[in-house]
């Protein structure tokens, strides 16, 4: 994990995100901003209004102004950068962008957006055509929104929006949840190899449509084998352990072993504070594996190890959270909800959202 683009894009249609309202799409359609895959273009492609673009794209503007989209966070969190993607824009990209970001509470529609509480996250800014520019955010709220604004037109492929999902504790009154899933807050730190695909998919919701979306490493040519560390969304007890080979036939692992550990206590770089989840078990391909585990121990981190190599779909770690540890959590929501958050909508039993504990590593 080496900069804000290896953290998950909250934004992203793969984890539930959508964009909710713009002021003009005349040329290409708002929805490709939050499209999972990288944008595309086919030269000499024309429909009723000009070429066709992978992105979106406003109208010239013939008046003062400019333009916005707002964006719903498939999973709310923490963001610490966001890349403003103009790839294949070249006489049509805007100048300048500006990201502003909002936390709020259910599922608002455009008009109580637009009387939300929004909080800057990247200034105005200049944009290279065709590009994918990058920023860092410095921010440690937690947000449900974000609005693109474009200076004073123009078109954008991709708005990613990297970073910290931070999964709403009530959720999971029962504290019973997939302790791995990205949209829960799990996350991968730390990977042997990631050749032919990320890791991060082992932790994407529902089933992988190819093999292309899972993690997939290099052949090996060695004696030593793959793994995985991924840090768990809460700390917490699994109770199975699903191994998806899916897709992968003459790639699948032979086998796989998972371990845990609470790094709260132990030193994850000493191998006795690891303790055994899933021993060493053969795996099939292309087969959704599921593994009932019975282990007392609470682990903030787990790893899987694959044996020798290959791919696998998905992970998922369904397992109990403590109630002193959910308690943790409501605390720590309760406690850290700036006043710049205060909602002029505010539906019935609703909270308001807002900063969410330390910085990663704290």
């Amino acid at each position: 994990m080496t900069g804000f683009t290896d953290l998950p894009d909250l934004a992203s249609r793969g984890l539930g995100g959508g964009v909710v309202d713009a002021n003009d799409e005349f040329f290409a359609a708002r929805d490709n901003l939050v499209t999972p895959e990288p944008p595309t273009f086919a030269a000499g492609t024309f429909g009723p209004k000009g070429q066709v673009y992978d992105g979106w794209e406003t109208r010239r503007r013939r008046d003062p102004g400019h333009d916005y989209a707002i964006l719903r966070l498939g999973a709310p969190g923490i963001v610490r950068g966001v890349v403003v993607d103009t790839s294949y824009f070249t006489g049509n990209y805007p100048p300048y962008a500006s990201v502003e970001a909002c936390g709020m509470p259910g599922y608002p529609d455009p008009a109580e957006l637009a009387d939300a509480d929004w909080l800057p996250l990247l200034a105005r800014s200049p944009l290279r055509g065709d590009s994918r520019n990058l920023f860092e955010v410095d921010s440690p709220h937690r947000f449900t929104h974000v609005r693109l604004r474009i200076y004073p037109d123009g078109g954008v492929a991709r708005l990613r929006v990297h970073g910290i999902v931070v999964p709403d504790p009530e959720l999971f009154p029962d504290g019973r949840l997939d302790l791995a899933a990205l949209e829960h807050g799990g996350l991968v730190v730390g990977c042997s190899d990631m050749f032919y695909g990320s890791p991060q998919q082992l932790l994407a919701p529902g089933l992988a449509r190819s093999m292309g979306e899972g993690w997939e490493t290099a052949r090996r040519r060695d004696d030593g084998n793959d793994w995985v560390r991924v840090r768990l969304a809460v700390p917490g007890q699994v109770r199975q352990v699903e191994l998806d080979t899916s897709h992968f036939k003459g790639n699948a692992p032979a086998a796989a072993t998972l371990r845990g550990i609470d790094a709260r206590s132990a030193d994850p770089a000493e191998p006795a504070g690891w303790f055994e989840i899933l021993p060493r078990t053969r795996l099939q391909p292309d087969t959704r594996h599921r593994f009932p585990v019975d282990v007392p121990g609470t682990a903030t981190d787990v790893r899987l190890d694959v044996f020798p190599d290959g791919g696998l779909a998905r992970m998922r770690l369904p397992g109990r959270v403590a109630p002193t540890e959910l308690g943790r959590l409501r605390r720590r929501w309760s406690e850290s909800l700036p006043l710049a958050h205060t909602r002029r909508i505010a539906p019935s039993g609703s909270r308001r959202l807002g900063a969410w504990g330390p910085a990663p590593g704290g």
